[in-house]
């Protein structure tokens, strides 16, 4: 990936922003996170970090992703809750197991799943 170009923006401040960011994951895809023992359904996606400084700065140094890459907004499971996570692209995995996700409000945004992903809720898209 190219080093990011400053660009203006609106308040005639410069900030970073990546050349290109491709995804490599979709709405509805089922995926499982690389280390850590839970999988979730993708509902959402930023080309790059879009969350809080502080969410950023609370994670290990040595184990912060680079804010130069998609990441996931994920109807989140593990073996004891279900809960909303936000995943960086190098830490995610396609999940092969082709089981559905056992959250609460899976059912609120997809209505169908089939070979391992998820159809979004035709009302959801645009």
């Amino acid at each position: 990936m190219s080093r990011p170009e400053p660009s203006p923006s609106q308040a005639g401040r410069l900030h970073e922003a990546p050349l290109r960011s491709r995804a490599r994951f979709a709405i509805g895809d089922v995926v499982k996170h690389r280390t850590h023992d839970f999988r979730g359904v993708i509902f959402d996606i930023d080309p790059v970090y879009a969350n809080s400084e502080e969410w950023y700065e609370a994670i290990p140094e040595d184990k912060r992703p680079r804010r130069d890459q998609p990441f996931y907004h994920l109807l989140a499971e593990n073996e004891e809750s279900s809960y909303v996570a936000y995943v960086s692209q190098q830490n995610l995995l396609r999940d092969t197991a082709e089981e559905p996700i056992d959250h609460p409000q899976v059912r609120q945004l997809f209505d169908d799943f089939r070979g391992g992903k998820y159809r979004l809720r035709r009302s959801l898209t645009h």
